[in-house]
């Protein structure tokens, strides 16, 4: 909070307590307590709103829902009740009671079961209403650039509300805004991620006005939004995650995801590559899988430019990604043949 909000609610508890002074003291009242009584009631408020600005909108709906429901099936109940004539004297303070129940309730299921809710409406208005089935996940400005997010929706994997911060689509128009064309070409694409993100009907997206004045960096502020919402971060960026992490915040990284699906391939499993280079060492070759993984082939670079098949004789596992080292398959079995015959 910044010292302009901070001192705008401090007036204004005062404009409540001061108001509540002056309506007392014209109905020849006890002012004091009127205004101890404002007050409170103003810094209650003060409270709410600011707790509230924190809590996603399918939140609040669904618990307003919630709320209305538990209000109108309390006073189905206790109108009936206030027609028993032994019950009449107390009528003010049963109509309360049961109005406070029901109200509780209603507010504690609709938070609780919001999917239900949601999904409720939906049937009744025949339209998708956003809800937060498996949670919220945050998007940061590297995950949107990088845009393979994008294809992981469409696959239908992911579940719940993915949310971009309105500070971090600013992040995005200013770098599409850049002056060096290697930067806009990537703000750019990251606008048309957005736009392909919204346009899909797989998972949920929801834009987010909720902003931190008092932090200046962004990923301070996507680590204090996922606090509040109780959210995960969807990142490509290493050192957001170890800050994360220690903040006890959950994050989903594209690239370790991307590592984790490569295939798993054991020595003796043969595979058919093409080798497109020259490797450091003599009479080495060098491929790429399709997912990337860089494949060295002993005594493949005569194949230089041939789909060839090999054997993998060792798979290493790298700070960047796996190396897999492979031999041409027919001249390992022509090795095979020669061990043999000695051995005979």
């Amino acid at each position: 909070m910044t010292f302009e909000q901070l001192r705008i609610r401090i007036l204004f508890i005062i404009l409540a307590a001061a108001t509540c002074y002056g309506i007392a003291f014209n109905l020849g009242k006890d002012p004091w307590i009127y205004t101890l009584i404002g007050g409170w009631i103003a810094t209650v408020v003060v409270i709410a709103e600011k707790g509230l600005s924190q809590v996603p909108i399918n939140k609040l709906v669904s618990g307003v829902i919630g709320l209305a429901v538990g209000l109108l099936i309390a006073n189905l109940i206790g109108y009936p009740l206030l027609l028993i004539t032994q019950l009449k004297e107390f009528s003010p303070w049963i109509l309360l009671a049961v109005n406070v129940v029901c109200a509780s309730v209603g507010l504690t299921v609709g938070l609780k079961r919001e999917e239900d809710v949601f999904g409720f409406i939906s049937h009744l208005t025949g339209k998708k209403v956003l809800s937060s089935q498996g949670g919220y996940k945050i998007l940061d400005t590297s995950v949107i650039i990088d845009g393979r997010i994008a294809e992981i929706c469409e696959t239908d994997f992911i579940e719940g509300v993915l949310i971009i911060p309105q500070f971090v689509l600013a992040e995005v128009q200013q770098i599409a805004d850049s002056p060096s064309p290697t930067k806009r070409t990537r703000g750019k694409r990251g606008l048309d991620i957005i736009n392909r993100l919204q346009s899909q009907e797989f998972v949920p997206v929801e834009i987010v006005d909720t902003d931190f004045p008092d932090l200046s960096e962004v990923d301070s502020k996507l680590i204090r939004l996922a606090k509040a919402m109780g959210a995960k971060i969807i990142t490509n960026d290493y050192n957001l995650k170890k800050v994360a992490k220690i903040q006890n915040i959950k994050v989903l990284n594209i690239n370790e995801l991307a590592t984790a699906l490569k295939p798993i391939l054991l020595p003796g499993e043969s595979l058919k590559i093409n080798i497109i280079k020259e490797g450091e060492n003599p009479n080495q070759g060098i491929a790429y899988l399709e997912d990337g993984t860089m494949v060295v082939v002993e005594g493949g670079k005569k194949y230089i430019g041939k789909e060839t098949e090999v054997v993998v004789t060792s798979v290493l596992q790298t700070t960047t990604g796996k190396m897999i080292f492979t031999e041409i398959k027919e001249e390992g079995e022509k090795e095979k043949k020669k061990f043999r015959s000695k051995n005979k």
